[in-house]
């Protein structure tokens, strides 16, 4: 009996020793896994240096837009100038651009479809790459017919204004020619001149205001408010394609702001995508035969021509141009009266003039 129990205590400590050591031997449950979440995508960025010319630009067009046809003096007339030749091509060209970028991150449906390529990295630098290399690209997201219309009405209405206020500017280079005074010839003509080259070679300022108002407009913070005396904006329009070059730009810098790939450290490569040579040639004629008209122009009268049309008709048709609008309707002049013509009435002749017959 006792050697029975012992072997059955032997037997059990064995199967202790065994079960250890097997235990010891075991492989140990995985470690649960840890689920590493995705990286954020990067912010939407925009440059303040394109803020600023934005803001420019916008600045340019509200003033040259409030000029009053109401000559009253030269002093006037000279102050009138000085305000519209003072824009550089190149900048007011980029700061269309720009602003039409900002107009563009103004339409939610065209930024949330860009923003769906920006948290995949290898995806967001595939399509950064296709719109640098080709800025239309940015057509082919969903929104960027809204986002189109929401820039050429904007640069149109900007536009129509200024061509309208140099049409009544231009008439009254006529009008203004019943008060003596504007007859008269203008002082120092060639430091005008000057004057009128030198800032249209001198970048603008922007108005730190409207620079922060952009600043919210673009990072969502406050909706863009356009110029106080605009009209109300109405429900966002679809504009299909085709584009001008200018709203492609701009739409390509929206995209690439919406990327997180347009801050300070892109500005050189959003320069280039912004490069627009059809635009700049249109300005840069303007410019031209504005310096070829006070070049000639003598009496104040002239100036008023000169400032009606060379700067404000043709800038504004310029703007009108680029955003791919019509531009607005000029009826033909009226036809030539056609003068009368008088029959002469046969002369008779006399009597005794005439030969006898033989």
């Amino acid at each position: 009996m006792l050697s029975t129990t012992r072997k059955r205590a032997a037997l059990t400590a064995m199967a202790v020793a065994v079960a250890t050591v097997l235990a010891s031997c075991s492989t140990p449950p995985p470690p649960t896994p840890v689920v590493v979440a995705p990286p954020a995508p990067p912010p939407i960025t925009l440059s303040s240096t394109i803020v600023e010319r934005a803001s420019a630009f916008r600045g340019y067009m509200q003033r040259a837009g409030a000029i009053s046809p109401n000559f009253q003096d030269a002093a006037q007339i000279q102050s009138s100038l000085k305000v519209a030749v003072a824009y550089e091509p190149k900048q007011f060209l980029s700061g269309a651009t720009s602003y039409a970028a900002i107009l563009a991150l103004q339409d939610p449906t065209f930024v949330a479809s860009v923003r769906a390529f920006a948290a995949d990295p290898t995806q967001r630098q595939q399509v950064i790459n296709q719109l640098i290399a080709d800025p239309a690209y940015a057509v082919g997201f969903k929104g960027s017919d809204t986002a189109a219309a929401r820039i050429i009405d904007t640069l149109n209405g900007d536009g129509v204004k200024v061509y309208t206020a140099g049409k009544a500017v231009k008439q009254a280079a006529y009008d203004v020619q019943r008060s003596a005074w504007s007859k008269t010839t203008v002082l120092d003509r060639d430091g005008r001149l000057a004057y009128a080259k030198t800032m249209s070679a001198t970048p603008a300022l922007a108005d730190s205001a409207d620079v922060a108002a952009l600043q919210q407009a673009w990072n969502g913070s406050a909706p863009l408010v356009a110029a106080p005396d605009a009209a109300p904006a109405a429900a966002p329009r679809s504009e299909p394609p085709p584009y001008k070059p200018l709203v492609i730009r701009g739409l390509a810098v929206a995209a690439l702001a919406a990327l997180g790939a347009a801050g300070d450290n892109n500005l050189a490569t959003i320069d280039a995508v912004m490069a627009e040579p059809a635009s700049a040639m249109c300005l840069n004629m303007a410019k031209l035969n504005l310096y070829q008209c006070l070049a000639v122009a003598k009496p104040h009268y002239e100036d008023v021509f000169c400032l009606g049309q060379h700067i404000m008709i043709d800038t504004g048709m310029c703007v009108i141009k680029a955003s791919g609008a019509a531009l607005p309707y000029e009826p033909p002049p009226p036809p030539k009266p056609t003068p009368a013509v008088t029959k002469k009435k046969p002369v008779a002749k006399k009597a005794g003039s005439a030969k006898k017959k033989s």
